[in-house]
């Protein structure tokens, strides 16, 4: 897997090093075992892994219900307790409870300076400080004051108010002002393109939009597109001012620290929620067309947080590095238990975070290395990156180093299969990895998509943490199942939380049935209090999509899974994602993706799938590095990535390492593409081609490439 050169890694002199190795390591097994055995008492950590999770509880021939074994963790009995039903409850609650301890951290920008490349480009480079830290009381505080503020401005209690802002302390305050005053709020991802914020702008009559001095420009177009607005409110940059004269006279623009300030003079009282009033409508990712509006009560967030505190072992020294767009529901509810147990919480971006993003300055600390967070939230994604980043740096190694590194991996792959950890193996070979995230990172969730197995184990090895993967929607507030911090498998979601219930339901047309086996197969339908209401403003669509049952509310996900005997859910398939093939063959278009994403030679795919042929094609967004890489190991001449991309005879090259990757991922035959199309495009949700959670817009994506299709099919 790390190693490019199979035949080279057959050769006698990896024969020799392996063996030596393996006779070394051996010999170390043998002398140290009992210790380890007595320290880490690994029949314990195999049998919690295996332990069931969840059993069926109503049962017949087309569906069968199942619950979580598990029983309501400490922090969620206190919220029961202490009558937390409301996002202001649990702020007012940790606010008494933490008021001193640190609670959101925004890293200093002291300035910016231009850096000369070896190229000799010049980039701008920022001057970084520390952290500065806000207590939990002064949050709360300023919470209070935003939302007094807002009333001051003219917004009434119940009356929308949006949010299009990047993740940052402030988007968090604002939030927790807002529904302080009962105020719903509207969440608008910052890459969303003009259409769609326009779009959730004028479905939702929003006549206040909370925004960042970055984000502000776009606002010169879509003002003239979005009449109700009448107050734009900017978090203000570090370094720099805003133009007020190149906006328009009829929208107010003010300031996010003067809100502040109006709302600290203000003798208008806090106007609390009720649990059934709405907390948020949130968008959807739109990756089949126009995204919906979801209605996410308070009482929905309150039972999510419940099921993710249920779920995750939390200890008070954690440090979370928030960077995932508070836009959307799972970072969202994840920085929520963070706050609910008392962990700090330290902002971050893409183009700070790591020691060599591209806004730090050479020889200069990255957001985590200055932070080192113990959890992070993550998407597959990113995980793959990172994922083939390691691949990348281990394949530019000696042959030496490409052995050892793959000695050390299959080494610890195999003692952690049978319940046991490697401290000396991490502290030797795996923690220059491990710094690459601030050196402390222990507990990684994912979320927004399936993880690969391959991907899932290489960052559990090679970053020596917990990868914790979860399953839910929108519409079931981020919340239906969520994997056992002890469970040691890959390719698994977890069984479902404490806080809701899964039905499986047979789906005939793909013949997915509760009867199959080794495993029950069907589709998800989850039911329970973290169930949303509705759509907004589409009730055809929510009628279409959710359903009362025995008191529950329930949503259908369209996913397809199996029900492991531990009651462990494993998403197999999607309906919108399958497609039958002219000899009958169903082919997940999803699964295929994920798979063949875990290529290094892949930054994005996108597999299509004609019912009148016999095989299916894929568009492929190639790696550049990667691609120079393997077409001058291969004998062709280096040229410009535009004109590899063009190649036919470079196409062929690809879709061969293509299609033996599929072979090692035990893709079948049928399910591997035929033919490919390299685009030189990256796709972004600008083009409008990915959402802005990066999901694939297939319908988008076919449009826009239908020529290339067409001619994979006739060649």
């Amino acid at each position: 897997m790390f190693v490019d050169d199979k035949a080279e890694m057959d050769g006698i002199g990896t024969s020799i090093a392996i063996g030596a190795l393996k006779a070394f390591a051996f010999v170390c097994d043998i002398l140290t075992f009992p210790i380890y055995v007595l320290l880490q008492r690994p029949w314990k950590v195999r049998e919690m892994s295996k332990r069931v999770k969840a059993q069926p509880i109503v049962k017949d021939s087309r569906s069968v219900i199942y619950r979580s074994v598990d029983e309501p963790s400490r922090t969620h009995v206190e919220m029961v307790r202490e009558k937390v039903n409301t996002l202001a409850d649990m702020m007012q609650y940790v606010s008494d409870k933490y008021a001193n301890k640190k609670c959101l951290g925004t890293r200093q920008i002291r300035g910016e300076e231009d850096e000369v490349q070896s190229n000799g480009r010049v980039f701008k480079k920022y001057i970084m400080g520390d952290y500065i830290w806000q207590t939990y009381a002064e949050v709360n505080e300023l919470a209070t004051n935003f939302g007094k503020g807002i009333r001051e401005l003219g917004n009434r209690p119940r009356e929308n108010i949006a949010i299009f802002a990047e993740t940052r302390s402030e988007w968090m305050i604002a939030a927790q002002g807002l529904f302080k005053q009962s105020i719903p709020v509207v969440t608008l991802y910052a890459t969303l393109g003009d259409d769609a914020i326009a779009h959730g702008i004028n479905e939702t009559e929003v006549t206040t939009v909370i925004t960042s001095y970055e984000l502000m420009p776009k606002f010169k177009t879509i003002l003239a597109r979005t009449p109700s607005v009448k107050t734009l409110i900017y978090m203000e940059d570090q370094l720099k001012s805003l133009n007020m004269s190149e906006y328009t006279s009829d929208v107010a623009i003010v300031k996010f620290s003067d809100v502040l300030e109006k709302g600290a003079t203000s003798n208008i009282p806090n106007m609390f929620p009720l649990p059934s009033d709405t907390a948020i409508i949130m968008y959807t990712s739109g990756s089949t067309g126009v995204p919906k509006g979801v209605i996410l009560l308070h009482s929905n967030l309150i039972e999510t947080m419940k099921a993710f505190v249920d779920s995750t072992v939390i200890y008070p020294d954690d440090i979370l590095i928030g960077f995932l767009p508070l836009a959307h529901v799972f970072e969202l509810l994840v920085e929520c238990v963070c706050l609910v147990s008392g962990i700090s919480i330290g902002y971050s971006s893409a183009l700070t975070m790591i020691d060599s993003s591209s806004k730090i300055k050479r020889g200069t600390k990255g957001d985590a290395s200055v932070l080192h967070p113990t959890c992070m939230t993550s998407v597959p994604l990113i995980l793959d990156r990172i994922s083939k980043g390691i691949q990348e740096k281990v394949s530019k190694g000696s042959f030496l180093t490409k052995t050892l590194f793959k000695f050390a991996y299959d080494y610890k792959v195999n003692w952690v299969k049978r319940g046991y950890s490697t401290p000396i193996l991490d502290k030797v070979v795996f923690s220059k990895i491990k710094n690459i995230l601030g050196g402390k990172v222990r507990l990684i969730l994912s979320g927004g998509a399936p993880l690969s197995p391959d991907t899932h184990e290489q960052i559990n090895t090679c970053l020596s943490l917990s990868v914790i993967q979860g399953y839910g929607l929108t519409e079931t507030t981020s919340c239906a199942t969520v994997m056992d911090a002890y469970d040691r498998t890959v390719g698994r979601v977890g069984a479902t939380t404490t806080v809701c219930d899964i039905m499986l339901v047979n789906w005939e047309e793909g013949n997915y049935r509760v009867t199959d086996k080794p495993y029950p197969r069907g589709e998800i339908v989850v039911g329970g209090g973290n169930v949303s209401v509705g759509y907004y403003k589409l009730a055809s669509k929510t009628k279409e999509e959710f359903f009362e049952l025995d008191g529950k509310r329930w949503f259908k996900t369209g996913d397809i899974c199996e029900i492991h005997d531990d009651g462990v859910v494993k998403i197999i398939d999607r309906k919108k994602d399958l497609v039958k093939l002219q000899a009958g063959e169903y082919v997940s278009l999803g699964k295929v993706e994920a798979e063949l994403k875990t290529c290094s030679l892949v930054d994005n795919i996108c597999v299509y799938g004609d019912s009148s042929k016999q095989y299916c094609v894929a568009l492929v967004v190639p790696n550049q590095q990667m691609l120079i890489e393997l077409i001058v190991k291969k004998g062709f001449q280096e040229t410009q990535f535009e004109e590899l991309c063009a190649s036919h005879e470079i196409e062929k090259v690809v879709l061969q390492e293509l299609q033996e990757h599929g072979k090692k991922c035990k893709l079948e035959k049928f399910e591997i593409p035929a033919a490919i199309k390299l685009c030189t495009e990256v796709w972004s949700p600008d083009m409008g081609l990915v959402t802005a959670a990066f999901k694939l817009r297939r319908k988008d994506i076919q449009e826009r490439y239908q020529h290339e299709i067409n001619r994979m099919y006739a060649s």
